[in-house]
């Protein structure tokens, strides 16, 4: 009995990691017949949980949408998470989950084997989040947009007063603001979209098959998409100094760092004015070299004579 009892959790927990699952698959994984995971299912559906099978060949399973929310199975680390997770939603970005997070968290500490809520207890007295004013997300739009790029499902909605159809593919949350990064379907091509700026609920369109990757990779791709594609002007500047060091006092946001040797690194990033970009990369007060653009440099020169002649003596 405790041997099934170990495997119905070991076979929830496989259910709950992805969507799809060949009967198959779960079997080896499981190390017992395709015939004991059909059991296994039934036991689960018994308990409640909305095991949906698929037909064919193979045959496959996935966990389903039921209607009422069944037990989760979560290790210790992932009850951690999901714990400072929900501080963080009940003083974030995110409108309307304020108290829900909160009541979520006590439900969730309630249950918390002591030695866990010795760890979120020490990790929310350390966290003193500093909020003001800016773009908040509607916490329904974050998950019918989450749920669409789980289940490649195409999407229609409004972005800033304009219709766009899109196969969605990850939420990007930079601290301040949340991004959608997905395939537009009328420009043909990869772009990232504001959650706070879709003013139309997304619509739901047919499965698709998902695309490769932007050939930088996904994070070069929303960095470069986020930080220097906006702007006017764009700089990439040599810092003397290792990536570690720089990116201490570099955002996400604020720029892309790439490694070029163990003692310096590159910075791609983007502004409005070139005045900005050289007061931007001086500040860090690490030593610095302009690779690009030329005019950089002299913007550069003009701003180091005209601090110094506001130091020298009259």
């Amino acid at each position: 009995m405790l041997e099934t009892s170990a495997r119905l959790l070991r076979l929830l927990s496989l259910l709950q990691s992805r969507r799809d699952w060949p009967g198959a698959e779960l079997a080896e994984r499981l190390g017992v017949t395709t015939r004991t995971v059909r059991r296994d299912v039934d036991r689960l559906r018994d308990l409640g949980y909305p095991v949906e099978s698929a037909t064919g060949t193979t045959g496959g399973y996935r966990l389903g949408v039921g209607a009422a929310l069944p037990p989760l199975l979560l290790d210790d680390d992932e009850a951690v998470a999901v714990a400072v997770g929900l501080r963080a939603a009940a003083t974030g970005t995110v409108t309307g989950i304020e108290e829900t997070s909160l009541r979520a968290l006590t439900k969730l500490e309630q249950v918390l084997p002591s030695r866990l809520r010795h760890r979120v207890g020490a990790m929310q007295s350390a966290i003193l989040p500093l909020t003001g004013p800016g773009p908040t997300v509607n916490p329904e739009l974050l998950t019918t947009l989450a749920a669409a790029c789980r289940a490649h499902e195409g999407i229609r909605f409004g972005y800033q007063q304009h219709t766009r159809r899109a196969e969605p593919y990850r939420l990007v949350h930079t601290g301040r603001r949340w991004y959608l990064l997905a395939f537009d379907l009328d420009r043909d091509d990869w772009r990232t979209f504001r959650v706070d700026r879709i003013d139309r609920a997304p619509q739901p369109g047919p499965r698709f098959t998902p695309r490769p990757e932007p050939a930088e990779g996904v994070h070069a791709y929303v960095s470069n998409a986020l930080t220097a594609a906006p702007y006017r002007h764009r700089a990439t500047i040599l810092f003397h100094a290792p990536l570690d060091a720089v990116a201490e006092h570099t955002s996400p946001t604020a720029g892309r760092l790439e490694p070029r040797d163990a003692d310096s690194c590159l910075f791609y990033a983007g502004g409005d004015s070139l005045d900005s970009i050289a007061v931007f990369v001086a500040l860090k007060g690490i030593d610095f070299q302009v690779l690009d653009p030329p005019e950089l440099k002299d913007h550069i020169r003009a701003l180091a004579q005209r601090l110094t002649r506001a130091s020298s003596e009259d």
